[in-house]
């Protein structure tokens, strides 16, 4: 219970204090109580500049990190390449002397080639009398073909590679429509 009569203000013998009204010792509390609070506050507002530094320094150090991720990555794919390169040249550098020889030669480096790639798990597809998905195929043109049920890929233009979430473009197919 209160010593405070709401209507008629302090009960009797109550104190000031218990009244809710500032005493002599009252003021020096509110003063500490304030420069405490705003210590608390200074120290909160430091933890959260520093908690925000350490927020960029971790967005600095990742940014930095998928950059090199991706140097790397690129650096290993062209060296793959370096050897297709230079059977090329090589290719070229004997098309003088047997013209004959630079077929067999385009004919390996084209194998190497597709080597590379399907190594990289883009194998070239070839999608000859498979049924016509437009997630996987880009229909160019539509032909007549009795000895083949309608919707069924009869050409390919252009191969594709890769498989799935990992093709690299979509095969360029005529399909077989009805006739």
């Amino acid at each position: 219970m209160s010593n405070r009569d709401p209507r008629n203000g302090p009960a009797p013998g109550a104190s000031a204090e218990a009244a809710g009204e500032p005493g002599p010792q009252d003021g020096a509390d509110s003063a500490a109580t304030i420069s405490e609070l705003r210590q608390q506050v200074a120290e909160a507002q430091d933890q959260r500049l520093r908690a925000l530094a350490d927020v960029e320094n971790v967005r600095r150090r990742c940014a930095a990190q998928v950059s090199r991720a991706e140097a790397e990555a690129t650096a290993r794919v062209a060296a793959q390449w370096l050897p297709v390169v230079d059977n090329l040249e090589r290719a070229l550098e004997f098309a003088a002397e047997d013209p004959g020889a630079i077929v067999e030669g385009i004919q390996a480096v084209r194998n190497q080639a597709l080597g590379v790639l399907a190594a990289l798990d883009f194998p070239r597809r070839d999608d000859t009398g498979s049924s016509f998905d437009p997630a996987r195929h880009e229909a160019v043109a539509v032909r007549a073909d009795p000895a083949v049920p309608a919707g069924a890929v009869i050409d390919t233009i252009r191969p594709a590679y890769g498989e799935g979430d990992r093709q690299l473009r979509p095969a360029q197919v005529v399909v077989a429509g009805a006739e």
